[in-house]
Order: C-alpha cells, then structure tokens, then sequence
C-alpha cells in the first residue's frame, strides 16, 4: 500500500512539475501539433490512405512481437521494411498529398495571408469589365445554343493550364469571347482562362472531375468546370451547347440556372466583392451564395 500512494506521489509531482514549467510558446507548439495530427487524421479517414495505415499498424504490432519475442530473422525483414515505409508512402499517395497539400493552399487563412502580403493582384475596374464582358458573350452563346467554358482565375496560378492553349492576351469584349466559342473557331473546344481582366489564353485544356457523385447528364465541359474548380480556386463559367444553361463551377461544386442578372450578380460577388477591389477569394464560398441547384461532388 506504501509502495502505491509512493508512486502516485512521485506521479502527481512529476505531472504538477510539467504544470509549473508549461509556457506560452509549449501551448502554442501543443496546437501546432494537435493540428497537424487532425489534418492526418482527416486525410487518412477520406482517401484510400486509411487501409495502408492499417496495414502498417499491423506490422508495426508485429514488429514489437518480434522484437520482444527475440524473433530475430521476422525483426530484421520488418525493421528495413519499416524505414523504408515513408518513401513508399509519398509514392504511391503522391495525388492524395498533392490534392492534401493544394487543400491547404487554398484555404480561407492561405488565401488571407498570401493576398495580404501581395497587396491586390488588378484593379477592380478591369475585373469588373472581364464580368461585363463574359456576361454578354453568355447571353449570346446562349440564344447561339453555342458552348463555352470560360475560367476567372484567382490566387491560385494557372500556367501550366495556359501552356496548352493559344495565347490571346486581348481585353475582355462580348463580340470576342463570343467568337472565340462560335462553334467553327479553331478554339471554341477548349476553356479560356481570364487572368487580370484581360483574355490571357483559349484552346486551354482543362483536367476532368474525378468525382464519382457527378451526374450522368453532365457532359465534358461541365465536368472539366468541377475538374478545375476542385484544382484550384478559380471561378468557372459554363454554357451548355445543348441547352444554353449557365452554370458556375466553384471549390469542385456546380450550380446551374443562372440568367444574366445572377450570373452578374454572383461574379461580381466572387470577384470583386463588397470593397470594390478584385479580390482574391470570394464570397461565394464564405457566405454559401447559392444561386440554382447544386451539382458536384
């Protein structure tokens, strides 16, 4: 019994030690930590790394039964397995860290940060003519039952999407967006990208929504708005050539219905927002401005 009330003593102390010793900046590397842990938690619990995490807490249970079994050949095979498991890891989960690793780019606190230490990328008054312009070529393809695929881009950089189209570099009038997508231009088949308000690139290719949940009437173009939009945080406008409807493809999910007054309405939002200043994260996904149905994942 004297043994036992000991130990709690020694404990008790040992825990009330740590108490007194605990500052300010060992509560902040706790948070960092408990973080970090949280965020890979929540990306093993939504991807398919879940099932190799419990393999290697199988032979991490197998490795401490051989270790303390004195199993010396099955040690050895799990110890130089083990340190290899890292780099096996980024291998084969390369998309998932790359997706993870984007994900916390164009995070909300991310996009704060990086806008606030970059100061404002345009003027409001070129975004806000880039609307102008994109809302009239829609209304135009729209009557033309002609398609479109047009991408707003934002914080997130989109050369590399730029690099397989043409280069146009013009300012952003209705007559040549809606030319661009007559259905007998070089360059309606692909997404144009508007960077700073102007007309950067046409012809661009666009990567394609993995999601599953995407309905079946949605066709290439659609799927290529969620393909972007999930890539990264750019705003995305398309017309459907069989229907003429108008759609908005934002953070991977797609809302449709759209006429001229709330496509402007919600570009203007995204875009430029209540300062009147291009911004670079919008508010559409900060306040869930939903206009029409949703679609996406």
């Amino acid at each position: 019994m004297g043994t036992f009330i000991d130990t709690v003593t020694r404990t008790g102390g040992t825990v009330l030690d740590l108490l007194r010793r605990f500052s300010f900046k060992d509560a902040i590397d706790v948070a960092i930590v408990t973080l970090l842990l949280y965020a890979l938690i929540k990306l093993v619990r939504d991807t398919r790394a879940g099932q190799l995490v419990k393999g290697i807490i199988l032979l991490v249970a197998l490795y401490l039964l051989s270790f303390y079994g004195d199993l010396l050949m099955l040690n050895s095979i799990l110890r130089a397995f083990l340190q290899s498991t890292v780099i096996m890891v980024v291998i084969l989960f390369q998309p998932e860290i790359r997706k993870a690793l984007e994900q916390v780019g164009h995070s909300k606190a991310v996009q704060s940060i990086t806008s606030n230490l970059g100061g404002k990328s345009r003027d409001g008054a070129e975004t806000r003519a880039a609307i102008e312009g994109v809302v009239e070529a829609t209304a135009i393809l729209q009557q033309l039952r002609m398609g479109a695929l047009i991408v707003f881009e934002r914080q997130t950089k989109l050369g590399e999407i730029i690099s397989t189209g043409t280069l146009v570099d013009a300012g952003p009038s209705g007559q040549l967006i809606a030319n661009i997508f007559f259905n007998k231009a070089p360059l309606h088949d692909g997404g144009m990208i508007i960077r700073g308000g102007r007309v950067c690139a046409a012809g661009c290719i666009l990567p394609l929504t993995a999601s599953d949940s995407v309905s079946a009437e949605l066709g290439t173009r659609h799927r290529a708005a969620i393909g972007m939009s999930e890539n990264s945080d750019a705003v995305v406008v398309v017309v459907s050539e069989e229907t003429g409807q108008i759609s908005i493809a934002v953070g991977g999910k797609l809302t449709r219905n759209y006429n001229r007054v709330t496509l402007s309405e919600t570009l203007f939002a995204e875009l430029i927002g209540a300062e009147g200043v291009a911004q670079g994260n919008g508010l559409l996904g900060r306040l869930g401005l939903n206009k029409g149905k949703k679609e996406g994942r």
